[in-house]
């Protein structure tokens, strides 16, 4: 192996350095918030400001900091100048209760915390019950509440004005650069190491599968405490040159607005924020026409949603990803067929996939783990080298989701290990028929949980959330919609509804949530 390939590379980190040596005047972000826009040489100058902040906190080669905040400008700063001063940046969920949030500062155990006014006082409390940290605050924003942010640093006092170039540090693709928790369904969520490595060959499976272009624009609704928020398509776009469209709130309707405004070009989004765009009152009026692909990820997107934006001439399929590995791992290929909607696509380019039971290869067509090999694979979890065993020590990324492979090559997921339940002796898959309720005319969700059965061990049970100015229905009226489309072994045997189904991420449904509420 070269010198080049195996020793430390400069380049790796300086990542808004090298893209405003290339387009400086070409806008990289817009605050929708705000309405405030930044060039690539400013996104660079703001970095060069919060990277000499970050190395009077130490926080350099290997050293984090911490942000809990919305999608806001300076927690993008605190990317860029992370990849020029070595350090790493560690996106905490501001939904978290501070019992779970402090767990999580205890483990990352920053050098410098960054808090959004609003959350200082969930902060507070967390970091007094995470034993043991020391840690600096600064506060971003005072806000309406002057009296939370009074005894505060603020982000913006301490900020140097020299926005003047700095020494970039001398990094390797093995370094870590990014801290990201995963989804925390069970217990406190994990922090995911993803090293620069894994974020340039994510970026470059993005960019090669999807066909990134240099003026793409994409509205980014994932929030940046997740492997979305970046990964997704936001990292992939700075690569190339595009523009980033954030804000502090999702609403369907300021959404619709960006992309006719901005000249939206790109959206990626959970199947419920795909819903409710369409049932927006703007729907019909936006204008769609620069959208060039839009992708739904986060759990299977129904077929008459996918229909809404197909009859606007909008590209819309379906995507798979895990904070341990890409996240971006499928594509659907050049022209494909629209019978093969609910499948995530074939492995984009420089990405394996397999499916296993018992660690052996199955046949195409038998349902088994989904596994995945990539460079922009993770490197692990934080201080937890069981868990890091388990998931990547066989060389391949064991996802925990079950999914199944066509003649054709196209992979379809069919929903989390732990979810299926045996009835009967009988596999049953909820995602599978959480797919054929939503059919239903009157129904906007639907998620389907297990529960205890004298007579057949376990049975499924649909909890419903109705569209709006739907009447609810009876379990026998569910059963006769499923006749002819799953097999009666299938049926749901009980059936509740909910006025909203509870999410744990931008209208992600949480399943947990669900599961503890109406499940065993």
């Amino acid at each position: 192996m070269s010198e080049f390939a195996s020793g430390p590379q400069d380049w790796v980190g300086a990542w808004s350095e090298k893209r405003a040596a290339l387009t400086p005047d070409r806008d990289g972000l817009v605050d929708a918030t705000t309405g405030e826009r930044y060039t690539y040489a400013d996104l660079d100058r703001r970095a060069n400001r919060t990277a000499r902040l970050l190395r009077e906190y130490g926080v350099e080669d290997g050293g984090r900091v911490a942000v809990v905040s919305r999608n806001r400008p300076e927690v993008v700063d605190l990317f860029f100048a992370t990849g020029k001063t070595g350090g790493v940046l560690a996106p905490l969920s501001h939904r978290l209760a501070p019992p779970e949030l402090g767990e999580l500062l205890a483990r990352v155990d920053p050098g410098l915390l960054v808090v959004e006014t609003p959350f200082l006082g969930d902060v507070r409390e967390a970091t007094a019950e995470a034993e043991g940290l020391e840690t600096a605050v600064l506060a971003v924003e005072a806000g309406d509440d002057d009296s939370v942010a009074e005894s505060s640093q603020t982000y913006a006092d301490e900020l140097p004005a020299d926005d003047s170039s700095v020494e970039t540090a001398t990094l390797s693709p093995e370094d870590p650069h990014l801290l990201l928790h995963t989804g925390g369904s069970t217990g406190t969520p994990k922090e995911t190491v993803v090293t620069h490595r894994g974020v340039v060959w994510n970026s470059l499976n993005t960019i090669t599968a999807w066909g990134l272009r240099d003026d793409d624009v994409t509205p980014m609704v994932f929030p940046m405490f997740h492997t979305g928020g970046w990964n997704v398509v936001t990292v992939p776009l700075w690569h190339m040159g595009g523009t980033v469209v954030v804000a502090r709130e999702f609403d369907p309707g300021e959404l619709l607005r960006v992309i006719d405004d901005e000249g939206g070009s790109v959206l990626v989004a959970v199947p419920a924020v795909l819903r409710m765009m369409t049932d927006h009152e703007d729907w019909d009026e936006t204008d769609l026409s620069t959208l060039r692909f839009v992708k739904s990820g986060g759990g299977p997107c129904r077929q008459s949603v996918m229909e809404t934006w197909w009859d606007r001439g909008v590209d819309l399929s379906q995507g798979y990803g895990l904070t341990e590995c890409g996240p971006n791992n499928f594509a659907m290929p050049e022209g494909w067929p629209r019978e093969k909607a609910d499948a995530v696509g074939t492995p984009a380019m420089h990405v394996d996939a397999r499916i296993v039971e018992g660690g052996e290869p199955v046949e195409p067509g038998d349902i088994g783990e989904l596994q995945l090999r990539s460079p922009h694979a993770a490197d692990g979890y934080l201080d937890n080298p069981e868990e890091t065993e388990a998931t990547f020590g066989s060389g391949w990324v064991a996802t925990g989701d079950l999914a199944r492979v066509d003649e054709d090559g196209y992979y379809y997921v069919e929903g989390r290990k732990k979810d299926m339940f045996v009835s009967g002796g009988e596999n049953v898959y909820p995602a599978e028929v959480e797919d054929a309720i939503a059919d239903h005319d009157a129904v906007a969700e639907c998620v389907v949980v297990p529960v205890p059965d004298d007579q057949w061990g376990q049975v499924g049970k649909a909890v419903v959330e109705l569209t709006a100015g739907a009447e609810a229905f009876s379990l026998d009226a569910l059963r006769s919609f499923l006749d002819g489309r799953l097999a009666r072994f299938k049926h749901p045997q009980h059936l509740a509804f909910v006025d909203e189904m509870p999410t744990s991420g931008p209208e992600k449904i949480d399943r947990q949530a669900v599961t503890e509420r109406f499940g065993e």
